[in-house]
């Protein structure tokens, strides 16, 4: 392989030992998910054009101009995901999963792509845990969803974080409030790509960051003002849920997600940490996804956390998280003789469910011993010729550096025992 090649721009790799880092995130981002009953998914990396356009909206960055799309050799539009929602509605619709009990509550957790300007928590390739409940039209389904998100930080020890809550309305009121805000952006001074984007969908002028557009928008019309009875109603109950829940958050009436398939409630979760892209994961109910894409008219509600950013969120905290232990015993063999006995103790060890490895190739005890440090084990297994000659072992605490003579005969029962401790 040449020597120039390198990971794509916009992408990374993520290596041992600070990948131990984004495992413990992901791990524990995912846990109260499958704490509360949620089933596992995995759907293909790549989908249908008409899944995003469709489910994700024309009018969107995402779609217009951040998508890794391709024709395969049969002559078929495919996309790399840019989230997960869509392509898991997609399998709830196609595996009639809607014919069941419902609510259909679901996980999944993987890669996404998009083609954006790289910057800090910003990136082409990036990994997303994803959590949904389909079927079910419940301000106490809303409330769940969102409370297992911020459980999720919450167990990481994250503290500078913070809930940012809306309702975008529904069918009900939307087209009325969609009048009043076209109405008002007519009257801005706003460019041909962003009057462009407010003739598809208004709100999406809401959520743009330049100060010249933001400077424009302190008197516009806002969609918590125009609910309708019902939609107010269920924003109401859902906060009710969510102060029950020991949930806090801030009323941010301008929020809009950068998918167009969001309805009622709607959430996102910001960093402190984390300067311009301070978004660690969000979400909320989008009850014309499903229709969109070709299904039954059922409601659903769910979000996405990006564990990379979540990461960076946890650095910034100067928090621990990885808890990488490594191998627990580390076997040292000096001699051929040792060594098959060192190959067939990790064996043992392993079977038993002991984290266990051993040096490979031909090191000196110096080399070993080095090579037994890095590996993160507590305990280290030293096999000399002249120890099998007496019939023992050295078994040595790495972290004390006392060393004990264990006879060969009670090894394995020593060493499981010690590591466990």
């Amino acid at each position: 392989m040449s020597a120039d090649l390198q990971a794509p721009k916009g992408t990374f790799d993520t290596l041992p030992p600070a990948s131990a880092q984004f495992l413990a995130v992901r791990d524990t981002l995912t846990a109260p998910l499958r704490r509360a009953g949620y089933g596992y998914v995995e759907t293909p990396v790549f989908e249908d054009t008409a899944v995003f356009a469709r489910g994700v909206g024309e009018s969107t960055d995402v779609v217009s101009k951040e998508m890794y799309t391709f024709d395969d050799r049969g002559g078929r539009s495919l996309t790399l995901r840019p989230e997960l929602t869509a392509g898991l509605m997609r399998a709830f619709i196609e595996h009639r999963l809607y014919g069941g009990a419902l609510p259909v509550k679901l996980w999944s957790v993987g890669s996404a792509f998009r083609y954006e300007r790289p910057q800090a928590g910003r990136y082409r390739h990036f990994t997303q845990v994803d959590c949904e409940a389909f079927g079910i039209d419940d301000p106490a389904l809303d409330a769940e969803v969102v409370a297992l998100a911020v459980q999720g930080f919450r167990d990481l020890g994250l503290t500078d974080f913070e809930l940012l809550l809306t309702s975008l309305g529904d069918a009900t009121c939307r087209p009325q409030y969609r009048e009043l805000l076209v109405d008002f952006l007519a009257k801005l001074d706003l460019d041909e790509d962003t009057r462009r984007r407010a003739e598809i969908n208004p709100l999406r002028v809401l959520d743009d960051k330049r100060p010249e557009v933001q400077a424009q928008l302190d008197d516009a019309p806002l969609m918590v003002d125009h609910l309708s009875d019902s939609t107010q109603a269920h924003y109401d109950a859902v906060r009710e849920h969510l102060s029950d829940l020991g949930v806090t958050w801030t009323e941010a009436p301008k929020l809009v997600r950068g998918l167009d398939y969001y309805t009622k409630t709607t959430f996102e979760v910001v960093h402190s940490g984390l300067g311009a892209q301070s978004a660690i994961g969000g979400g909320g109910r989008y009850d014309g996804l499903s229709a969109a894409l070709g299904g039954p008219d059922v409601s659903g509600i769910g979000y996405a956390v990006g564990v990379d950013r979540t990461l960076l969120a946890v650095q910034a905290e100067g928090l621990d998280v990885a808890a990488y232990a490594g191998v627990q015993a580390f076997v040292v063999p000096l001699g051929a003789e040792a060594k098959k006995l060192a190959v067939r103790l990790v064996g043992q060890l392993r079977q038993a469910g002991i984290s266990a490895d051993t040096v490979y190739g031909d090191r000196g005890l110096k080399g070993a011993m080095k090579a037994a440090d890095r590996s993160g084990a507590t305990h280290a297994v030293v096999l000399g010729d002249r120890d099998l000659a007496e019939g023992v072992a050295q078994l040595k605490d790495l972290r004390t550096q006392e060393q004990t003579a264990v006879p060969l005969g009670e090894l394995f029962d020593q060493v499981r025992a010690t590591v466990t401790r």
